[in-house]
């Protein structure tokens, strides 16, 4: 019963050691993935920096005068680097309700005005249909693609949106294509929005001081560094900074947000391992106390091996070995069921299952720790007895 306590000790430490270490894991791993969606070796140029809320904590960046249409034009012509570039904007409403005969979606669908690459840079990809053409383009066409969360609202699985006419606002506009199912991430999702040509926007949903961003994807992500630098210059150059000033703009890379947030799961893995330590503390010392016991209880046993010619170092590796084992048991129990339980955080961000190679080894290692500090002291006491004495325990 003893042993049985002990070892559920040890595996309730290591499971929260490797349970909170796990699921911190599938935490950035979630977060990766989701800021992924706005595209891989993506960074963007805006007129303000990121405004991060965490807790009591808040980042106020700069906001500069806005990016009208000529510079994002200019920049896209004069950004000569091996990359796709793309500008767009929001509607002047920001969100709309789209309808289709009855059916009609709730009044928050991001509608956005785009240019022919703006799928390649922010990662989405057209499921149904195709992208909007050159000539579309050009003459600011009343045509739509749509998210597929936007699609199964407006139409039954026995309808093809493509080639449908669905009202946005007060306008009409032709599907020509449905977006894959991505998913959301944080503050954005694709699935719920709608996408115009660039120059319908400018016409039907214009407004004072029109902000446009511009996205850049780079073809290799080591050359991430050297396209922002270039595009830094180019675009210092198109809003007339002077030389010394500041930069009029901010330079945001897709994963900023993402970096941020994991960033802050350090905390949480100090914690984690404070709580680990700690459990492992009370089942080092619940272990030294089971060994001490056992050696008290099989002192004749001691006395008859040293009898028939058993040496100390014998005795010492037998207990020493004794308590490893019931360690390792509770290590490797403990393991098994952090594993679990942190995976539960992964099944809820739709992660893929982790198996935390560096906390499981690290779970290993500890026990081992615990073991060795906790049996030295039995495990001496033990080779140390005198066998006449021990043979006449009772």
């Amino acid at each position: 019963m003893r042993t049985i306590l002990t070892i559920l000790i040890i595996s309730f430490g290591i499971m929260a050691l490797v349970g909170i270490l796990t699921a911190i894991d599938a935490i950035e791993n979630s977060l990766t993935s989701n800021f992924a969606m706005m595209g891989s070796n993506t960074f963007n140029i805006m007129n303000k920096g990121l405004r991060v809320h965490i807790g009591g904590k808040r980042t106020n960046p700069k906001e500069f005068r806005f990016i009208d249409y000529r510079q994002a034009m200019d920049f896209k012509d004069e950004f000569d680097f091996p990359a796709v570039t793309s500008a767009w904007t929001y509607s002047s409403a920001g969100t709309a309700t789209l309808k289709f005969g009855s059916e009609k979606t709730n009044p928050n669908i991001s509608v956005m005005g785009t240019d022919e690459n703006y799928f390649a840079t922010s990662g989405q990809e057209i499921g149904k249909g195709r992208a909007f053409s050159a000539h579309e383009m050009q003459n600011g066409s009343h045509v739509v693609i749509i998210g597929s969360e936007i699609s199964n609202k407006l139409f039954t699985s026995k309808v093809d949106p493509i080639g449908k006419v669905i009202s946005i606002g007060a306008g009409k506009y032709k599907v020509i294509g449905v977006l894959k199912e991505k998913g959301s991430a944080i503050g954005f999702s694709g699935d719920r929005s709608c996408f115009v040509p660039i120059g319908n926007v400018r016409q039907y949903f214009s407004y004072p001081n029109m902000n446009y961003k511009i996205s850049i994807m780079v073809s290799d992500p080591d050359m991430m560094e050297a396209a922002i630098g270039e595009a830094t210059g180019v675009f210092r150059k198109i809003r007339k900074d002077r030389v010394g000033d500041e930069d009029s703009f901010a330079i945001i890379k897709s994963d900023n947000v993402a970096n941020i947030l994991i960033s802050l799961t350090s905390k949480l893995q100090v914690g984690a391992t404070i709580i680990g330590l700690i459990t492992l503390l009370g089942a080092a010392i619940g272990l030294m106390n089971i060994m001490l016991v056992s050696v008290t209880e099989r002192t004749r046993e001691i006395g008859i091996r040293k009898a028939v010619g058993a040496r100390r170092r014998t005795i010492r590796n037998q207990f020493l070995a004794e308590a490893i084992v019931i360690a390792q048991i509770g290590g490797i129990l403990g393991v098994i069921i952090g594993i679990f339980i942190g995976n539960i955080i992964s099944m809820i961000t739709d992660s893929p299952f982790i198996i935390p190679w560096p906390w499981i080894i690290l779970g290993i290692v500890l026990c081992f720790i615990v073991a060795l500090l906790s049996g030295i002291i039995p495990a001496n006491k033990a080779a140390k007895l005198d066998p006449i004495e021990s043979l006449r325990w009772e």
